[in-house]
């Protein structure tokens, strides 16, 4: 029998979509608690009852062990718990902060395993660029790309699994974040390196949708899927819609909630559940409304899951 209900499985709203700033345009990484307590406690109420804090928002490695009870506290009052921390464009091989970008990670473990998460989100894609600042949509302009070069892809499989065995230690999974350009570029890349790793606290998080997105042809859909869900631990989940126009070669992608857009989830939920998948969702949504769009995405989830786990019975 699955871990979870449909009712209870954990999806996780990102509190990316506040920014990094308090009620008084100040960092909400060093807000007091009320005004952690105010965005908690807004997401709480559009029904969600767990969180990712996404270190675009609050860096939890970063708060002193005092400053960090305090987060969990207001996290309690708000019925929310975390199931992952992510981290965001902070690449274990940037060329300039690497190291520190390691050494952070190690300070997110820790962090996490004191919020009760079970998993903690890396990747390696980078600072977005100033075209990509200036575009509508940050991924309409080409990022950062990983190095070709073998001692740079080694030195990231080799820092992974230092941070997996770290996990490992203290009881919790990391897992590497599908993304455009890095060395998780493609589901085959994803599979490669996950394997390259060969530790089993290291895991998959396939946001196919980083691709999707991209005015770009795309990898079939269900062949990806299948190379990365056998690995997949916690999932990054969003939609787009997309459209090629042949005779002009023009692509068009917007975000959408996660029933409407180009990915057909329903199959793809199915097939992880049949390979055993019980980890964490976190929902994810760009531009308008985003907080009411996580949650018709979560309650499109629950739907998915309601109907699929009662055919497996």
């Amino acid at each position: 029998m699955p871990k979870y209900t449909a009712d209870n499985w954990p999806i996780a709203c990102p509190m990316l979509l506040f920014g990094g700033l308090d009620s008084k345009g100040g960092p909400i990484q060093d807000a007091a608690p009320e005004e952690w307590d105010r965005q908690m406690r807004e997401v709480s109420l559009m029904g969600f009852t767990e969180m990712d804090p996404l270190d675009v928002w609050v860096r939890v490695g970063d708060l002193s062990p005092e400053r960090l009870d305090l987060f969990k506290q207001v996290m309690a009052a708000n019925n929310l718990t975390i199931p992952g921390v992510s981290t965001s464009r902070k690449s274990l091989v940037d060329a300039d902060r690497g190291a520190d970008y390691l050494a952070y990670g190690h300070r997110v473990i820790d962090a996490a395993v004191l919020l009760g998460a079970r998993y903690v989100s890396f990747g390696f894609f980078q600072a977005t660029t100033p075209a990509q600042n200036a575009a509508i949509w940050f991924w309409l302009a080409d990022g950062y790309k990983d190095s070709p070069d073998p001692e740079i892809y080694q030195l990231a499989v080799a820092r992974v699994r230092e941070l997996a065995k770290h996990a490992a230690s203290v009881g919790i999974e990391i897992t590497l974040e599908m993304y455009e350009d890095t060395y998780l570029g493609s589901s085959e890349g994803c599979l490669q390196f996950v394997q390259d790793v060969d530790h089993p606290a290291c895991g998959l998080n396939p946001d196919f949708g980083n691709l999707v997105r991209l005015h770009r042809p795309l990898e079939p859909i269900t062949e990806a899927f299948e190379r990365m869900l056998p690995y997949t631990n916690y999932w990054h989940i969003k939609n787009y819609t997309r459209d090629f126009d042949p005779a002009t070669g023009s692509y068009a992608t917007h975000p959408v909630p996660l029933g409407g857009g180009y990915v057909n989830y329903r199959p793809i939920i199915a097939r992880a559940l049949e390979l055993g998948f019980e980890g964490a969702f976190m929902v994810e949504h760009y531009g308008s409304d985003s907080l009411w769009n996580l949650a018709e995405s979560r309650e499109y989830l629950r739907s998915v899951l309601r109907t699929k786990l009662a055919l497996q019975d």
